[in-house]
């Protein structure tokens, strides 16, 4: 079933417009906290057709993402207030203290490895905030995840070319639907 090719097109038309950093920028942003297409649809065609930007391209792209990473981290610290007390009410409270523990011990490397993988960041973003990660650590770990992973993009887009442009759009339902496969799998752990 092919639902992310034309959510890549969609993007694709956005990255040929001349307010492409802007709308990059957005759809960085955006798909930290919320959005399911992720940045490098975008940032490796803008890179593609100008060469020389693409490093200015995967800077702006890490900014961005750092601070939808944020957002996020900022509606999972907040919405945890929210349901705290259902949390005692209904007996999860010592898990989520325990798991909390865990954040605290891995959460740099788990928001590190989120950041720079095709498992998607906004459940990190938004798991870091509710279970309290030191936030200078979160941004630290997006920057170096987030950052890593963009500058990759740009760097083979760069220096790839076409030919690589072409795998990403051959591939992008596949790694749509892995991605999604992910989410499931880490919602079956999270929940049992």
């Amino acid at each position: 079933m092919r639902i992310f090719s034309p959510l890549y097109d969609k993007v694709l038309g956005w990255a040929a417009h001349r307010h492409a950093p802007w709308y990059l920028g957005a759809l960085s942003f955006a798909e930290s906290s919320f959005f399911p297409v992720p940045p490098d649809v975008m940032l490796a065609p803008m890179a593609l057709a100008r060469p020389e930007r693409a490093w200015s391209y995967a800077t702006l792209t890490t900014l961005t993402s750092v601070a939808g990473g944020l957002l996020g981290w900022l509606i999972g610290y907040f919405a945890l207030d929210a349901v705290e007390g259902l949390l005692h009410e209904w007996g999860y409270w010592e898990k989520y203290l325990v798991v909390r523990a865990w954040f605290d011990t891995w959460g740099f490397l788990a928001v590190f490895v989120a950041g720079f993988s095709p498992v998607p960041y906004k459940l990190f973003t938004i798991s870091a905030g509710a279970l309290g990660m030191n936030l200078p650590l979160f941004l630290l770990a997006s920057a170096i995840g987030r950052g890593g992973r963009f500058f990759l993009v740009a760097g083979l887009i760069r220096f790839g070319g076409v030919p690589m442009e072409r795998k990403l759009r051959e591939y992008i339902d596949l790694i749509g639907w892995i991605v999604v496969l992910l989410c499931v799998v880490a919602f079956l752990i999270w929940r049992f």
